[in-house]
Parts: structure tokens; sequence; C-alpha cells
């Protein structure tokens, strides 16, 4: 038996014997009486993945296979997001937060790494501005606004913020509008048809959030967890602004990248998020 080959058996049966930690779909009720979803896969110490407005946990797809592999991933859907429950009211702040507390509470004592994408940023500080951060390990935000100065500047107009044309069309074009890479049409419809079960009530709740910039701005400086700032350049202004003036915040720009910028670069961001664990969160 050449050397080679016995190396392939080696690596094949170590294969075999290694635990294949497949995702899960789980949910839990809330304090409300609300059931709501998330996705677990992996083991170890637990990183917690918000997505945004109207959007499925299971956007983060790429960044669950990625990090399963090392950590404990869970995939949330919010309140009337992906297969979670809609309720008649919750959607504001403090109920978003509250709901993050207590899927925290339901995942064990351990502290986790806090990530929360676009509307998922804001609904990730409700809860450190209700809750503190004595569950949390760290704290991810990714491409939304975090109360810094300069304000963001107006961008193209929201799907929930005109209604020339139909609902449908709206969220069609909100979808596409995420992304600066070509996105298989498949993945695009079956996007838009998640986002589309959110009731249209809801949505339009969840974008008139009725809390002042500072609101946002004291939550992300209470924290003395190590926090990492991802945006593209739109919020470049506020990311230069958080590295200088909190004492454990990083803040990276990316470009080349739409707002959902974890599925058009998954590479890259996951190596920033991978680093960024291993150095401050994990070492």
């Amino acid at each position: 038996m050449s050397r080679g080959f016995a190396l392939l058996l080696a690596l094949l049966f170590t294969a075999l014997l290694s635990p294949v930690v497949r995702a899960a779909d789980r949910e839990f009720t809330t304090s409300d009486g609300i059931h709501l979803h998330y996705i677990e896969q992996g083991h170890g110490h637990t990183i917690v993945l918000v997505p945004g407005w109207t959007m499925p946990a299971w956007i983060w797809d790429a960044q669950i296979a990625d990090f399963a592999r090392h950590y404990r991933v869970i995939a949330f859907d919010p309140r009337a997001q992906g297969d979670s429950e809609a309720s008649r009211d919750g959607y504001e702040p403090l109920r978003r937060g509250q709901d993050i507390a207590e899927l925290i509470a339901t995942l064990g004592p351990e502290r986790v790494l806090l990530a929360g994408w676009s509307l998922g940023v804001l609904d990730a500080l409700a809860y450190v501005h209700t809750h503190g951060d004595a569950r949390l390990a760290g704290l991810v935000l990714i491409d939304n606004s975090v109360g810094e100065e300069p304000a963001p500047t107006a961008g193209p107009r929201h799907a929930g913020s005109a209604r020339p044309i139909g609902r449908e069309a709206r969220m069609r074009l909100f979808v596409h509008g995420m992304f600066a890479r070509p996105q298989p049409a498949a993945y695009l419809d079956r996007l838009t048809a998640a986002c589309l079960r959110t009731p249209e009530a809801a949505a339009d709740a969840l974008l008139n959030y009725p809390e002042p910039r500072s609101f946002w701005k004291e939550a992300v400086y209470a924290t003395a967890r190590p926090v990492l700032y991802v945006v593209t350049p739109r919020f470049a202004g506020q990311a230069e602004n958080l590295r200088r003036h909190h004492p454990t915040a990083e803040a990276v720009v990316m470009t080349g990248v739409g707002h959902a910028l974890f599925v058009d670069d998954p590479a890259r961001f996951d190596a920033l998020l991978g680093d960024f664990i291993r150095r401050r969160v994990w070492p």
C-alpha cells in the first residue's frame, strides 16, 4: 500500500468517526405567548445571528455553514419573519429586544456573540439598552446606523415607504437592490417569497421605530464588550467616529458589495468575523 493511499484511508476513517452536527430547527415561546423559530448548528461557543427587515434566518446560510465548524451558530427568525409566528403587536424595539433576551436565555448560561444586520442592528442595540451586556461576549453590528455622527444621508426609497406599485413588486425590487453582485434568480425568488410572509402591517410598523438617534448611540457606547462594526461606504463616517471614540470598537468598511454584504462576499465577511472572534472574543 502506498503512503499516499494509506494517508487517504486514514483521513476517510477520521471523517467517518467525526460527529456531523447538522442544522436543526428549534423554537421557543416568548413571555407574550408567541412561537419563535431559530436554526441551530454546530457546538462550542455560541454565535447568535439576527437578520434585517422581513428577512429569514436562512439568509445567513453561508455563515452557518462556515462558523458551525468551530462554534454553535444560532440564526434567529424574529417575530413574523421566516418560520416564526406573527403577532398582533410587538413590532417595536423594546419587544424585539426582549425577544432576543428570551432567545439568549433559552440557549443556556454561556455568554454569546450577538450579531445583527440592518434592522437587526437596532434590535440588538435595543437588547443592550434594556438588558445590558452581561450575557454578551461581543457585539457585531452590520450595515446600519448606530446613532453616531454623521447622520446617514437618505438612501434609495425603502420598499415599504411608497406604494406606486403592488407590494410583491416593491418587495422584489427591495430584495434585488440589496446586492451589488449577481445572485441566482431562484435565490432571489425564494428570498422575496420569504420576505412577503411578514404581514404588511407588521412590516410597516418595523419601518417606524420611534426612538431618536441618541437611543442607539447610548446603547452601543454602554457596552464594554468587544464591538465589530462592518459597513458599506454609506456609513463610513460613523464607522470612523465609532472606532475613534469607543474604547472597545473596531470598524471595517467593505467596498464592492451591497447592503447584504455577507451574502455578496461571504469569504471576506467570514474572514473578518473569524479574525475578530479569535482575537477579541474567544482567543
